[in-house]
């Protein structure tokens, strides 16, 4: 029997976050114009630089991103994705945040939206985020 080596696949390390308001809902951003994935909505965050840790990669994503300032302590590791897309792997480290300064606004031309759990099964997403929206539910991490 002979073994074929396995096809090499690129991981792509992307940190997100699921910022919760003081009403239970959570914020989501819609990829803008021109990015892969365009129109679907997303948790916010983005990829993990080299030599970073992902609640560092967050905290700069949230402040680019949204204008706002986060501490890691802040961020609260919660579950995580693991998606197969056609030409990488995404692995996707979902974190919980309560506690942030200033207030959230798109600062790169992409819209977003403070959403009851409910509210986001009707938001086109990226195949990864869906998994995230359930375990969310399941485990009732939006409850205030």
């Amino acid at each position: 029997m002979s073994h074929q080596p396995a096809e090499k696949v690129k991981v792509v390390l992307v940190a997100a976050c699921a910022l919760i308001d003081g009403e239970g809902r959570v914020l989501m951003a819609e990829r803008p114009e021109g990015k892969e994935l365009a129109g679907l909505w997303e948790f916010p965050g983005g990829k993990v630089e080299g030599g970073e840790r992902p609640e560092e990669a967050l905290v700069r994503e949230l402040r680019e991103e949204l204008g706002i300032e986060v501490k890691p302590e802040a961020l609260e590791p919660f579950t995580f994705a693991s998606h197969g897309y056609e030409r990488f792997h995404l692995l996707m480290p979902l974190y919980l945040c309560r506690s942030w300064i200033g207030v959230a606004a798109p600062m790169e031309g992409q819209r977003i939206c403070w959403s009851a759990l409910s509210g986001l099964d009707s938001l086109p997403m990226p195949p990864a985020d869906r998994p995230l929206v359930e375990a969310l539910r399941r485990k009732g991490a939006l409850a205030t």
